[in-house]
């Protein structure tokens, strides 16, 4: 299906479907030209244009190369009419925006376009990154962090060790094992041969680019290093540079708080399934939440539920543990303090309880999915198990029977129908599904 254009773009594109990004002043631009019909319609240049306020690196050649920057060029991701109605940002700083992207210009599917950062924690970002080297209230942010003591490290670094991510804020690098990554750096999309291990084939802005990533926002790093292709509970990873992700579209978990009866049991019921997933799995790694809230989780059209956030996601490697030298921790510096400040210690990797992702999500997200939604005594019974999932002070083994319990109370209230077509027809043959 063709995405439509608004009528000012369309007036602005005649005969084209193509759509308008205007993100900041400040920019850099991949533009092609129309292919205007008759000699009367005058020429039209369209452009997708990335700012330092989106792509979070300020050199138009930041991005050049990667699997994003393709994509726009080759106009495989076309944005939707509604950001298109003016020459202009949209009237607010929105955390997503939606889009099509197709393969082959004629099937196309709803994705997302979102941004790692709010808009006040880029200005933030930027004022930071300038202030580390004493420049002026704008700078060029790239020349800066090239300059940095640890982009140094990294430019000199043949494969990527735990010494060179020590201090990073987000939660998938506090105790990060060599074989962890060593997958990141293997599986990383953004360089031309991934595969290997060692990062010969990286170039300093590939290295940048990486770091940088790393610092302001792991979720695109975790989308491709344990993708959904493989059964890992996350959307499909299409590309990301700077600031902005772009991803496959879900809808949040918030929009399904008034849902059925039925459709509230099979969505708590395939969450609980997700954790359990994280908590265990052939791979060996331990996933937890450091903070979950009703936007961390998703639903696709066909009612799967996902991780829709992974920002908050901390890995533990069960089979090698942490190779983070103990009490190594490094003064932080500008990539340590990019987004929100300089965040206070985390807790040792071996005091990260199997119970707190549970814990979390039975108090934060499930009861408001499940409040009132069923008849006595069966809600009395869910809300039990609920308050016995989410108690803090319980020891791991009562958590997980609290959990336990409340998978067998709502899997008799999910229901088979085309709704849930994730696993429909199946459950009609399968009690599995």
């Amino acid at each position: 299906m063709e995405p439509q254009l608004g009528p000012t773009a369309a007036s602005l594109c005649p005969g084209r479907p193509h759509l308008l990004l205007w993100v900041s002043a400040l920019s850099c631009c991949v533009s092609s030209l129309a292919s205007p019909s008759p000699s009367l319609v005058p020429r039209i240049r369209t452009s997708y244009n990335f700012g330092r306020t989106f792509l979070g690196l300020d050199k138009c050649n930041a991005c050049i190369g990667t699997s994003i920057c393709k994509k726009f060029f080759k106009e495989e991701i076309r944005f939707d009419s509604r950001l298109a109605s003016r020459l202009g940002l949209p009237p607010d700083p929105l955390p997503s925006y939606p889009a099509n992207y197709s393969d082959d210009s004629k099937t196309w599917r709803p994705v997302e376009i979102s941004r790692l950062v709010s808009k006040q924690e880029s200005d933030i970002s930027d004022r930071r990154i300038c202030a580390s080297a004493a420049a002026p209230k704008t700078c060029s942010i790239e020349r800066i962090l090239r300059k940095t003591g640890r982009f140094q490290k990294w430019l000199q670094a043949k494969r990527l060790t735990p010494d060179l991510v020590q201090g990073l804020p987000s939660p998938f690098l506090r105790c990060p094992s060599q074989r962890l990554l060593d997958r990141v750096v293997r599986r990383y999309a953004e360089v031309a041969d991934a595969g290997s291990i060692f990062m010969d084939h990286f170039t300093d802005r590939d290295k940048l680019r990486l770091l940088y990533t790393l610092a302001v926002n792991a979720h695109p790093i975790l989308l491709q290093i344990f993708p959904g292709a493989e059964g890992w509970p996350l959307p499909k990873y299409l590309g990301s540079c700077g600031r902005f992700l772009v991803s496959t579209s879900t809808s949040p978990l918030r929009e399904f708080y008034g849902a059925a009866p039925d459709q509230a049991a099979d969505l708590a019921y395939q969450l609980l399934g997700v954790l359990e997933s994280l908590r265990s799995n052939d791979l060996n790694y331990f996933f937890y939440f450091t903070h979950v809230d009703a936007g961390t989780f998703g639903i696709f059209n066909n009612g799967h539920l996902f991780i829709r956030d992974a920002s908050a996601l901390g890995i533990i490697d069960k089979q090698e543990g942490s190779q983070a030298a103990a009490g190594a921790e490094e003064s932080p510096d500008v990539f340590s303090c990019l987004v929100s400040g300089c965040r206070a210690p985390l807790p040792p990797c071996d005091a990260v309880p199997e119970k707190q992702s549970l814990v979390l999500v039975c108090r934060r997200v499930l009861p408001q999915l499940l409040q009132g939604k069923f008849p006595s005594p069966v809600q009395d019974e869910i809300d039990a198990a609920l308050a016995r999932c989410g108690e803090d002070a319980s020891p791991d083994p009562e958590v997980l029977g609290a959990a336990s319990r409340l998978k067998d109370l709502l899997r008799p209230l999910r229901t088979c129908d085309p709704r849930f077509a994730y696993r429909y027809p199946d459950c009609k043959y399968n009690e599995k599904f």
